[in-house]
């Protein structure tokens, strides 16, 4: 009895690490070749599409992911890497709309307004990913996010028919960024489960051409 319970918590434990190494082999080796932290060395693309994220963090200070994505897009559109932004985040509440967030600042940083364009349906990778394939019917682009969350994103959007390079923004060491690499290994598997269970986008709406 002693013996089969001793079993049965090893597999509990260790089927979670497994799928957890599994999902994240797969997605790093998937991408290999496929992200970038120099701007003259990636490849042009119409369009840029960014990930949203917060702008503050509980504090109130800035939240860095949000101030190198920002960077990094300007970056690649003032080096004529990109024509388009396409920024997909959340717009959950009227309190909180990432989207709107990302655009103010990036006008301020220089690019004109009617290059950019806004998902307010880009829930999670996965929404903006397709959507950014179905609903605004572009087959390659450059997503701008951190490296770890680029590479899970190629994944995503090429199991969905979309070509994809990413431009890694500025990411954070050491303790800094502890809790978000943590949570991205549990996105990691759920990208397998959700590829497993063929999950759709929250919404989908009408097409939306990007010129």
């Amino acid at each position: 009895m002693k013996k089969k319970i001793i079993i049965t918590i090893s597999v509990l434990v260790l089927l979670p690490l497994l799928a957890i190494f599994c999902s994240n082999n797969i997605i790093t080796n998937s991408a290999k070749g496929k992200t970038f932290y120099n701007v003259d060395a990636i490849p042009y693309n119409k369009v840029g599409v960014v990930l949203g994220t917060t702008s503050k963090l509980v504090n109130g200070s800035p939240n860095p992911y949000y101030v190198h994505r920002i960077n990094a897009t300007v970056a690649l559109y003032n080096a004529k890497k990109i024509d388009f932004v396409l920024v997909s985040g959340d717009n959950g509440t009227k309190y909180y709309n990432e989207p709107d967030t990302f655009k103010r600042e990036l006008v301020k940083q220089g690019i004109p307004e009617d290059k950019i364009f806004l998902d307010y349906a880009g829930f999670r990778t996965l929404d903006s990913m397709v959507r950014a394939h179905v609903i605004f019917e572009l087959n390659k682009v450059t997503v701008i996010s951190q490296k770890f969350h680029n590479e899970r994103a190629i994944y995503i959007a090429e199991k969905k028919g979309l070509t994809t390079v990413g431009f890694n923004a500025k990411d954070l060491k050491g303790k800094a960024g502890l809790k978000v690499q943590t949570r991205e290994y549990l996105a990691r598997v759920k990208v397998f489960l959700d590829l497993l269970l063929n999950t759709e986008p929250k919404f989908y709406g009408e097409k939306i051409t990007i010129e």
